[in-house]
């Protein structure tokens, strides 16, 4: 399947003026690939209560899920002047689980395989091992 880098940058950057970011004054978009050639995207949204907010690779995995699922194939996270931006840990986790170990992600060192961007990822087969489900 052939990335156009450039369409995801495009989208993510789009994505940034949908965010919510009235504390921070940072918006974030987000846009990914799915295998079936849909391209699924996101934006962050703020709370008062700052432990609440939702970051923009949320977005992008509530539109995945929400468009019938599927698996990322590439992924882009950038802020309002389309430069990259690194997923935190917590998003690196979400996009393990919906991508896997083949996910490529441009990150703000170039283009990375998820085995990269999150060694040792915990997935389903660390839960399967001890439940045997």
């Amino acid at each position: 399947m052939s990335i156009d880098w450039e369409a995801l940058r495009r989208e993510a950057q789009r994505m940034t003026g949908r965010a919510y970011a009235p504390y921070s004054h940072f918006p974030v978009g987000a846009a990914a690939l799915v295998d079936d050639g849909r391209i699924v995207s996101g934006c962050n949204v703020e709370n008062a209560a700052y432990g609440v907010a939702l970051c923009a690779e949320c977005g992008v995995i509530s539109q995945l899920v929400a468009g019938g699922g599927g698996r990322l194939v590439a992924f882009a996270c950038v802020n309002e002047n389309g430069d990259p931006l690194m997923p935190c840990g917590r998003c690196r986790q979400l996009l393990w689980e919906h991508g896997g170990p083949d996910l490529l992600l441009e990150t703000p060192k170039g283009i990375q395989p998820m085995t990269e961007v999150l060694p040792q990822a915990f997935d389903v087969n660390d839960i399967t091992a001890v439940t045997g489900t």
